[in-house]
């Protein structure tokens, strides 16, 4: 995420960025990021930091939460310190999955994982101490930076003549590239009309499962492999995946005007891009 919104920030010369990482900004040191806040003038927060190793938290819970809770608080508390606006990205893990229909800002949340548990935790702890928070749940996110499901099935699929992919686990996946135009649209909003605070949902449109979403992969990147479906009990993991995670997302699109593109056109885009 980070990394596609440095890229995307040549588009917005109006506005002046500035990029950390672990190694340059300590967000779990809350007195060096009000430094940073305060020194550097910086209006808006857009947090991409996260404990998204799943089924890893399982068993290192302790650093999940310092993460996805704790450095989220230090974030929301030096921004209302310093009159800072925060956006802040979630996940789909805030639910359950056993919906039917495409989950809304508003449905119940009831997480199943050590991961999902401390990203509802973040959200609370950011909303209690900062009025100025903006929270985007998203699902099933990959890019042509870092590591991701579209990475990993182009990579075991030109190394295995045959993969087994789950069937039984549907979303929405999710360009970051599309949520990062998604943030910097809410950041211009704000500066125009006032920054609206509150939770909202972004995926890209449709639906799929992982299954199909590999397919898909193969199909667009020239990967010579038989993808088979298999059920989430066939592939036992530490944490519990929702079954069924879509994310309405009308509320995100009324407030802000977004048009969102269908998940098969933004994959396209970035496997072309990674080509």
């Amino acid at each position: 995420m980070g990394s596609e919104l440095k890229e995307l920030s040549e588009n917005y010369p109006q506005f002046t960025f500035f990029f950390t990482d672990a190694d340059t900004l300590d967000i779990c040191d809350k007195a060096a990021i009000n430094s940073f806040v305060s020194e550097n003038g910086i209006n808006y927060i857009l947090n991409c930091a996260a404990y998204t190793a799943v089924d890893k938290a399982e068993s290192d819970g302790e650093l999940c939460y310092k993460i996805n809770r704790d450095a989220v608080r230090n974030l929301g508390e030096v921004a209302a310190a310093n009159g800072a606006k925060v956006i802040q990205v979630s996940t789909d893990y805030v639910f359950d999955g056993s919906s039917c229909r495409p989950y809304t800002e508003e449905d119940a949340i009831c997480p199943k994982s050590v991961y999902g548990n401390s990203k509802v935790e973040g959200e609370q702890a950011l909303m209690e101490v900062c009025a100025d928070a903006a929270i985007v749940r998203t699902a099933w996110l990959y890019s042509a930076y870092g590591n991701n499901f579209v990475k990993t099935m182009i990579r075991l699929g030109n190394e295995r003549e045959s993969l087994g992919v789950i069937f039984d686990q549907v979303g929405t996946p999710t360009y970051a590239a599309d949520l990062a135009l998604a943030m910097m649209k809410m950041v211009v909003f704000a500066e125009e009309n006032g920054f609206v605070p509150g939770i909202f949902h972004f995926s890209n449109e449709g639906v799929c499962s992982w299954y199909d979403f590999a397919k898909k992969i193969h199909r667009l990147a020239a990967v010579n492999c038989k993808v088979n479906p298999i059920e989430t009990s066939d592939y036992p993991t530490p944490a519990a995946r929702p079954q069924y995670s879509v994310l309405n997302k009308k509320k995100i699109k009324t407030t802000f005007g977004l048009t969102i593109p269908h998940w098969e056109e933004s994959l396209s885009d970035c496997i072309a891009k990674m080509y």
